[in-house]
């Protein structure tokens, strides 16, 4: 990947996670990257594309850090137990590559674009998928069948609990997440 390429995705994925896709114009983009337009439309043939670009970026980061710091779990415990904590590192900002706490990258951007059936919606949905699948891979290194319904339900926790830190500005989630799945 070129330098330039990746510099606008930095620069982008930045300024959107900061103050929303739909706040952040082209012009905001090239003025911060020091990139020239040209160069821009080299690589991007639209504003889509940037942000397709960058929610790819913050799904491979997501992906990755989360998948480090689940790896030690042994058990369903254990997992929920990683898997939470490593959420509230997150949320107070104890995670560099995830950068300050902003909320989830994918529901703020979802929120943005009413056309459920976008590419960038579906992008969005996708990261969700990919996370969920994140989690079944750990569950299978140590159960020959994973607990589907465990793992929904930790699914759907995560979500509460992000979306509760960052919108209530409550923290506790991620304890009452390991409470409430405690012993399942």
């Amino acid at each position: 990947m070129s330098d330039k390429r990746q510099q606008l995705i930095e620069t982008a994925l930045e300024l959107f996670y900061q103050e929303g896709v739909q706040s952040i114009g082209i012009n905001e983009v090239l003025k911060v990257s020091g990139v020239a337009k040209k160069t821009l439309y080299h690589h991007f043939t639209s504003k889509e594309a940037l942000v397709l670009a960058t929610l790819e970026t913050r799904n491979q980061r997501f992906s990755q850090w989360l998948t480090v710091q689940i790896a030690p779990a042994k058990n369903n415990q254990e997992l929920v137990e990683h898997l939470f904590q490593s959420l509230k590192g997150w949320f107070e900002d104890r995670v560099e590559v995830l950068g300050e706490f902003r909320g989830c990258f994918f529901i703020n951007t979802a929120a943005e674009f009413r056309d459920s059936e976008s590419e960038i919606s579906r992008y969005c949905r996708q990261h969700k998928s990919d996370i969920k699948q994140v989690i079944r891979q750990q569950m299978a290194t140590y159960a020959d069948q994973p607990d589907e319904t465990l793992l929904e339900r930790i699914c759907l926790l995560k979500e509460g609990v992000i979306t509760q830190a960052y919108v209530a500005q409550d923290m506790s989630g991620p304890e009452q997440a390991i409470e409430l799945l405690k012993g399942r």
